[in-house]
């Protein structure tokens, strides 16, 4: 799929349509929808999650530990923005708010992404994405659960940890997960940081970055409270 074709720029725009529409009523008009309707994204995220590894992906090129593993930093938000949902966790909100934007945000806007419209990975890829964005706004901007002090290098060091476990992974499976090995063959933010390993620690500055800019418009509100 072209990056910002018609497909994809109208999967963003509905995206972005959805994440306006639950923010606002949650902030404006609170109530007992709140709930079923975490569930309802909580629901779309895992079904669309557990689906691809479950029943899609051993059916097309059978199961193996170096791609069939959700080790993806947007497969993990995939089970912990859901679970945010449900209990709504100081810890998992935020995880849910900075992984949930900080990094499939921009796999939205830079999909790596062969197939096209309206074949089952689209329909995955952009309901798991999509939903993980809308939950996380859901939570943070809607419902006012905005990440805590120190929320920006306790995000960053456990995202550095993960890193690390993810790297270990891929050494002993040869796999590519967080794309530690290589950046993803479509291009993204991390072909433009220089060549292997240099483009890891580009990165790592770059994501500790990204949290502080997500972090900002929490800093007023933090204030009042």
């Amino acid at each position: 799929m072209s990056l910002f074709s018609a497909e994809h720029l109208v999967a963003l725009g509905v995206v972005v349509l959805a994440c306006v529409a639950v923010t606002l009523a949650a902030r404006r008009r609170p109530g007992s929808w709140i709930h079923p309707t975490a569930a309802v994204i909580a629901a779309i995220i895992l079904v669309a999650e557990v689906s691809w590894y479950a029943v899609y992906l051993p059916r097309q090129a059978g199961w193996s530990a170096s791609y069939g593993l959700p080790l993806q930093l947007c497969d993990v938000a995939g089970f912990i923005v859901p679970a945010a949902l449900l209990w709504r966790q100081w810890l998992l909100v935020e995880l849910s708010y900075f992984w949930g934007l900080g990094g499939t945000l921009q796999a939205l806007i830079t999909p790596d992404l062969r197939e096209h419209f309206p074949s089952y990975p689209y329909w995955q890829f952009y309901l798991t994405h999509g939903a993980i964005v809308v939950g996380a706004l859901f939570l943070t901007v809607g419902l006012r659960r905005y990440p805590r002090p120190g929320a920006v290098p306790r995000i960053f060091l456990l995202t550095l940890g993960f890193a690390i476990v993810v790297g270990l992974v891929d050494l002993v499976t040869g796999g590519d997960y967080m794309y530690l090995r290589q950046p993803p063959q479509n291009g993204s933010l991390l072909n433009l940081m220089g060549p292997w390993p240099w483009y890891i620690a580009t990165g790592a500055m770059l994501a500790l970055i990204v949290l502080l800019i997500l972090d900002l418009p929490f800093w007023r509100a933090r204030r009042k409270v």
